[in-house]
């Protein structure tokens, strides 16, 4: 059997074990107030062909200055986007001029058992240089035993001329199957930028 060396643990592990990342999807903002993601439309893929799915957000640039890039659940097909959460929210940011260095935990951007939509970064600048990039792990998000754990984190030039480093994590507290996931701006569109959907296979 064909094997390949993993350095980090020097083990030999089996071709073909899986950890490819396999393209389902890609979503091109302009000027859009949402951007959604549901299984079985528009050839997107969210069910139990993988047990993770990564989604990656490039250049993502708001139309309103100082907006919040956020996130919901569905469990019904994109008819509600309101699965109840638990989540955690951290950042650490650092100004071009040197004078603002943090480590903060942002409790005003986590959620105790509410179904509004997350924050995954906030301050993002509407400035033609100013955007966020980032990604979404979003874990086994069809079983119907477990919650679905989720893992963010993004960079973003912020409307003070800092860089924005923001950690969200958390758990949509529901054993139905997550089968769509939409993303917006908490104030006006989202005004360009690429989302895109993996699989892991």
């Amino acid at each position: 059997m064909a094997t390949y060396q993993d350095s980090r643990y020097n083990i030999a592990l089996p071709s073909g074990s899986g950890g490819a990342l396999v393209h389902i999807k890609t979503l091109t903002a302009s000027s859009s107030a949402t951007l959604s993601f549901v299984d079985g439309s528009s050839d997107v893929v969210l069910d139990n062909t993988y047990r993770t799915y990564i989604f990656k957000f490039i250049n993502i640039h708001p139309a309103t200055d100082n907006a919040f890039f956020q996130f919901n659940l569905s469990a019904d097909t994109g008819s509600n986007y309101n699965v109840t959460k638990t989540t955690t929210n951290f950042f650490a940011q650092h100004s071009e001029d040197d004078g603002t260095t943090e480590l903060y935990y942002e409790s005003g951007e986590d959620i105790a058992q509410g179904t509004g939509f997350q924050t995954m970064t906030h301050g993002v600048g509407n400035g033609n240089d100013e955007c966020c990039s980032g990604y979404l792990h979003l874990f086994n998000p069809s079983s119907t035993t477990f919650v679905k754990h989720f893992i963010s984190n993004f960079n973003g030039y912020d409307d003070y001329n800092r860089s924005l480093n923001s950690f969200v994590a958390g758990y949509g507290n529901t054993t139905s199957a997550v089968d769509a996931v939409q993303f917006k701006m908490n104030s006006g569109d989202t005004d360009a930028g690429k989302i895109k959907l993996y699989g892991i296979a």
